[in-house]
């Protein structure tokens, strides 16, 4: 086995239980502001579970997979075709931008030195923060979505795809945090259809990073697999039906600039700490 064999194939952290309770709290905040909550889960998976930052986008990529799939399952089977079809172009458009970036950037992500890498996800994580604080004032506005010409709304919302690619593959997330907005502020789009829309858009451009990082050799480590990600994503299935079911009745407004302030302080802390990643 050679070295770089030996390095991707090593995980010495053994704690099945705490990533499986990590999992379930991320999903349940997650599900109560109506995310998957990947963006919360990426500082834990550097800073408790000592993942070097290239590896954790990985390991983040493919336990945001697992979520999606559940949300899929339950979205699609309540969702009414019609209301898709009015929106097909702007989804197409997005999917076609978002699997490109998606491809390209999990290729470039090992090229992007450690040091780099740590203050891109900071500022991703930080505009995102932002991102919740403005979506929660102008929750339910359209006012600057775009006329109803095929061709623009086509060409922005293939720009808006390689915008969520690129996300995906520098942070690991499925993007939902980016793709409803830009339906529901920018398209028009209800709210109900954009998260439905969001899961459509969201999958291919999770399981084209996986499948990039998959051929360039990762996702060998089998004790990475069985401790990690394997109770992670079970942790995350719980908390995602949990987080879905509470938000019936929890203020959801408030939620989103809690953890808003979340992701800055993570984001911070990312900027300024040292902390001990595994080395690989």
């Amino acid at each position: 086995m050679s070295g770089a064999d030996a390095r991707e194939r090593r995980y010495s952290v053994r704690r099945p239980l705490a990533a499986f309770c990590a999992g379930a709290a991320v999903a349940v905040l997650g599900g109560l502001i109506g995310l998957g909550g990947a963006e919360f889960r990426l500082p834990l998976l550097i800073a408790v579970f000592e993942l070097y930052p290239h590896r954790a986008v990985r390991i983040n990529l493919l336990i945001s997979l697992a979520t999606l799939a559940v949300s899929a399952a339950v979205r699609l089977r309540f969702t009414d075709a019609a209301s898709l079809a009015h929106v097909s172009t702007e989804i197409v458009a997005m999917l076609a931008g978002g699997v490109m970036a998606a491809w390209i950037g999990a290729g470039a992500l090992a090229r992007i030195p450690k040091r780099r890498i740590v203050a891109i996800i900071a500022l991703l994580l930080a505009a995102i923060a932002m991102l919740l604080v403005v979506e929660t004032i102008f929750a339910g506005s359209t006012a600057v979505a775009l006329p109803q010409g095929q061709a623009l709304r086509a060409s922005v919302a293939l720009g808006a795809g390689l915008i969520v690619g690129a996300v995906s593959s520098l942070l690991g997330v499925a993007g939902g945090e980016l793709i409803i907005p830009i339906l529901v502020f920018i398209f028009g789009v209800d709210i109900k259809t954009a998260g439905t829309a969001s899961v459509l858009i969201a999958t291919p451009v999770v399981l084209v990073g996986i499948a990039r990082h998959f051929l360039t050799g990762h996702y060998r480590s089998r004790s990475m697999l069985a401790y990690l990600v394997l109770p992670m994503s079970a942790g995350s299935l719980v908390g995602a039906v949990a987080g879905g079911f509470a938000a019936a009745w929890m203020p959801g407004d408030v939620l989103r600039v809690v953890l808003a302030a979340v992701l800055v302080v993570s984001a911070v802390k990312l900027m300024v700490s040292s902390p001990r990643h595994e080395k690989v």
